[in-house]
C-alpha cells in the first residue's frame, strides 16, 4: 500500500468512486450479489473522541483492515471515554465485506452467568431492587463480549498482527491524556458509580479532590493489561489473573454476583445473519434480537408510509408523524423483544407489509391518547415492559482502503458501568438491561427476564445501508439507551428524506416518543414547530438521560458525506486510498 498523505479532519464531502443508489424492490433478502467490483477507496474513521479516531487511522495507514483499526479504536475509547464503553463491556458489530457484498453481524452482547436466576434483581422480600442500588452491584455485570467479538472478526478479516494494534492506547495510558469537557462533565455529576471506591480512587487528584477538565489522567494498570492482551490474545481477559479479578470484583459486596472463571472462559460471540429491509432506495441491515434492530427497521417502514419525506425540519406535521410512528414502534419493541435464542420475537411479522400498513393507518390527525402493541404474525401474548434501560454507550464507523466497513455500537451500559474496575477498565452493568421483575402480572415470564447464559435486550442498532447494485451506501448508529432508535431514525429521515448534509442531519433536535410522554430537546425546536405539535396534541417535555452520540455516513452521487454528533467530541478522519 502506498503511503498516505496526512489525514484530514473532515465532516464535509470527499470524492469516492462508488456507484450511486438505485431503487430496490421489497422484500429485501440478505443474500449478497454474485460479484462485487472491489476498488480502492478513501478509508475513514468516525468516532466519539479524536484520540480514538486517530488510533484507528494510524492502523489504516499501516495497511490495516477495518477490523484491525476497530480494535485500536475500542482500546483507546476504553481509556479516554470510560463512561461509555470499554474492554469490560459488550458490542454489536455490523460488518460489510466489500469483496462479496455480504453483511455479517458479530454479537458481542454480554451474557448472564450460568448461576444467574430470575430473582437476580429481587430483594429478600421478592420486590425489585431500586435501580441506583442495582446499578453498582456485583450482580449487574454480565460476562463481557466486546473483546471476544472483535477478536473473532479480526481472526477472519484482519490484515495486521494482533499484537501491534494496541500501541497507541498503551502509550496514551502511560503518558496520560487530558480530561475532556465531556468526561469532566460526567465526573461532576451525581452518578452513584462515582461513589464506588474504584472510581473514586481512579478519578481523584493526589489531594483527594475530583479530577477536573484539563487535568492529565494516567492509567498504568490499563497499559499493563493491554500489553498482556497484545501478547496473549483474549486469554488475557477471559482467563488468568484478569479473569480472577473480574470474578472477585463482581462477587464482592454489596449484592455480589455469581460469575465464575468458567463463565468467562466459556464466553463465545455469535455470528448472526442481519435483519434487512427495504427503505427508500436502500437495503438497510441491522442486528437481530437481542438487538432492537428490527424495531428500528419497523419505524423506518412506518415513516415511509407517510408523507414525511415531502416535508422538512421546519414543518410541525413532519415531527408529529415522527412522534406517532415512534410511539407505535416502541409499543411493539417493548412488548416483544428479548434474546431470540430464548424467546420468540416476531421479527418477520413486525416487518410484514400488511402489518405495517395497519399500524401506519393508526396515525391520525392528532396524537393518540395511548398506544398499545400490535398483533403481528407469530407474536406471543403482548407483555408489559418491565425493563429499565440506562445509557452509557458509544458508536463508531471504520472503512479501509478495500471498502470493508465496520459499524459498531459498544457499551458498558450506565455511565462508568458499575463503577467497579479491573486492570484499569470499568466493568459493565449490562444485566440491568434485563427486566428486574421476571414475572408478568398474570404470572408468566417476561420476555426479557433473566436466565443463565441469556443476553439482555439491547437498543444498540448499528446499521449498514446497501444500494441497488450491492455496494456499500452508508452506515449509522448511536449511543443513548432506548432512545437510540429515535436518534438514528431522526438522523436518517433528516439526511435522506429531507436531503440535509449528514452533519446538519445529526444536529437536528432530538425527539423521543416512547409511551405517552414524548421528550426532546425542547429549546432547540423552533417555536412554530412546538406550537404545531401542541395543536396536534403533542407537548414535548425536556429530555433526560444521555445525549445522542450518532455517527453516520452516506454515499451520495459517488461522494462520502460523513458526520459526527455535535453533542459529543467526535470527529471524521479521512485518508487517501
Amino acid at each position: 500500500m502506498a503511503p498516505m498523505t496526512p489525514i484530514r479532519f473532515c465532516a464535509a464531502l470527499v470524492s469516492l468512486a462508488l456507484v450511486s443508489c438505485a431503487p430496490l424492490d421489497p422484500p429485501v433478502a440478505s443474500t449478497p450479489p454474485a460479484s462485487v467490483v472491489q476498488t480502492r477507496v478513501e478509508p475513514f474513521v468516525i468516532a466519539a473522541n479524536p484520540l480514538a479516531a486517530q488510533a484507528g487511522m494510524e492502523v489504516l495507514e499501516r495497511g490495516g483492515s477495518a477490523p484491525d483499526a476497530a480494535l485500536a479504536v475500542q482500546a483507546m475509547l476504553s481509556l479516554v471515554e470510560p463512561q461509555s464503553s470499554g474492554m469490560g463491556g459488550g458490542a454489536f458489530l455490523n460488518y460489510f465485506d466489500a469483496s462479496t457484498g455480504k453483511v455479517t453481524i458479530y454479537d458481542g452482547r454480554e451474557t448472564a452467568p450460568a448461576q444467574a436466576t430470575r430473582a437476580l434483581f429481587l430483594d429478600n422480600a421478592g420486590q425489585p431492587l431500586g435501580f441506583r442500588e442495582a446499578v453498582v452491584s456485583g450482580r449487574a455485570t454480565g460476562v463481557p463480549g466486546a473483546v471476544a467479538a472483535l477478536a473473532l472478526l479480526h481472526s477472519e478479516h484482519g490484515s495486521l498482527p494482533w499484537g501491534g494494534l494496541f500501541s497507541a492506547a498503551i502509550a496514551t495510558a502511560e503518558e496520560g491524556f487530558i480530561v475532556s469537557p465531556r468526561l469532566g462533565k460526567f465526573l461532576q455529576a451525581p452518578f452513584p458509580q462515582l461513589s464506588v471506591p474504584d472510581a473514586q480512587a481512579y478519578f481523584s487528584r493526589p489531594d483527594g479532590t475530583r479530577l477536573q477538565v484539563g487535568d492529565r489522567l494516567k492509567n498504568p494498570d490499563y497499559a499493563d493489561f493491554l500489553r498482556r492482551l497484545s501478547r496473549s490474545g483474549t486469554d488475557a481477559l477471559y482467563r488468568g489473573s484478569t479473569a480472577a479479578e473480574i470474578v472477585q470484583r463482581t462477587r464482592a459486596a454489596p449484592l455480589g454476583g455469581s460469575m465464575t472463571m468458567e463463565d468467562l472462559a466459556a464466553y463465545r460471540p455469535v455470528k448472526r445473519e442481519p435483519v434487512c429491509h427495504s427503505w427508500r432506495s436502500y437495503k438497510v441491515c441491522a442486528p437481530p434480537p437481542p438487538s432492537s434492530g428490527a424495531a428500528l427497521l419497523e419505524l423506518l417502514a412506518l415513516l415511509e408510509r407517510t408523507d414525511i419525506a415531502a416535508r422538512g425540519p421546519g414543518d410541525p406535521q413532519a415531527w408529529f408523524l415522527f412522534t406517532e410512528a415512534s410511539r407505535l414502534m416502541y409499543a411493539d419493541r417493548d412488548a416483544y423483544f428479548g434474546d431470540g435464542d430464548f424467546v420468540d420475537v416476531p421479527v418477520a411479522g413486525l416487518l410484514d407489509g400488511d402489518y405495517l400498513d395497519r399500524r401506519a393507518a393508526l396515525i391520525g390527525d392528532t396524537a393518540a391518547a395511548t398506544v398499545a402493541p400490535g398483533k403481528p404474525a407469530g407474536a406471543p401474548l403482548a407483555m408489559a415492559d418491565l425493563t429499565q434501560e440506562p445509557a452509557g454507550t458509544s458508536h463508531f464507523i471504520v472503512r479501509d482502503v478495500k471498502g470493508n466497513v465496520l459499524s459498531i455500537t459498544t457499551t458498558v451500559e450506565s455511565i462508568f458501568g458499575t463503577g467497579r474496575m479491573v486492570d484499569g477498565f470499568f466493568l459493565n452493568n449490562q444485566l440491568t438491561d434485563f427486566a428486574f421483575n421476571p414475572l408478568q402480572p398474570n404470572g408468566s415470564a417476561a420476555p426479557n427476564a433473566v436466565a443463565p447464559g441469556k443476553r439482555p435486550r439491547s437498543s444498540m442498532t448499528p446499521l449498514v445501508l446497501i444500494d441497488g447494485q450491492g455496494n456499500f451506501a452508508g452506515a449509522i448508529g448511536s449511543a443513548g439507551g432506548n432512545s437510540i432508535l429515535a436518534y438514528v431514525a431522526k438522523s436518517l429521515v433528516a439526511a435522506v428524506d429531507w436531503g440535509l448534509p449528514m452533519q446538519d442531519a445529526l444536529a437536528q433536535p432530538n425527539l423521543v416518543a416512547r409511551g405517552d410522554r414524548p421528550m426532546g430537546e425542547v429549546s432547540k425546536f423552533p417555536t412554530a414547530v412546538l406550537g404545531g405539535l401542541r395543536a396536534r396534541g403533542v407537548t414535548l417535555a425536556p429530555g433526560q438521560g444521555e445525549d445522542s452520540g450518532v455517527h453516520g455516513v452516506l454515499i451520495r452521487d459517488g461522494r462520502v458525506d460523513g458526520g459526527y454528533d455535535p453533542r459529543r467530541e467526535g470527529v471524521v478522519l479521512v485518508g487517501k486510498p
